[in-house]
């Protein structure tokens, strides 16, 4: 966000426009064969839908939603952003003061708890979705 979005905040315009430029982006790198792997907080279908419109019309585009509970983002956060958003220190935080739409049934290609997987499991579940799609050579 700061090489790509340095100048915008986290209101719900602001958050779309990051959505799209990174969509973009991933667009841009899609269309010249590369394969693109992309983690912004989405937390608005609408750019979700925006960012793999753009994305498809070159190639495929997986959403992978890491569906991790409010408590567990608030309990092992390392930088303290969700107790100053709780004071608030900052404004338009999402899960906060701030909605996240949970992705519609079906918007989401996988979906990972990892309060009830490890990491290591999620990434196997993803590698084998997209082996599954003949994306990836059989391991």
């Amino acid at each position: 966000r700061s090489e790509l979005s340095s100048e915008l905040g986290f209101n719900k315009e602001d958050r779309n426009t990051n959505v799209g430029r990174i969509g973009f982006v991933a667009s841009e790198l899609t269309k010249a064969g590369a394969a693109v792997i992309a983690a912004p907080i989405a937390p608005f279908q609408s750019s979700r839908k925006h960012a793999r419109e753009l994305v498809e019309k070159y190639g495929s585009f997986y959403l992978i939603h890491v569906a991790t509970p409010l408590e567990e983002c608030e309990k092992t956060d390392r930088r303290g952003i969700y107790a100053a958003a709780r004071r608030g220190e900052i404004k338009n935080f999402t899960g906060v003061d701030d909605p996240y739409e949970t992705p519609a049934e079906g918007e989401a290609n996988l979906t990972v708890d990892l309060t009830k997987i490890s990491v290591r499991t999620a990434v196997h579940q993803i590698v084998l979705l997209l082996e599954a799609e003949g994306l990836l050579d059989q391991l």
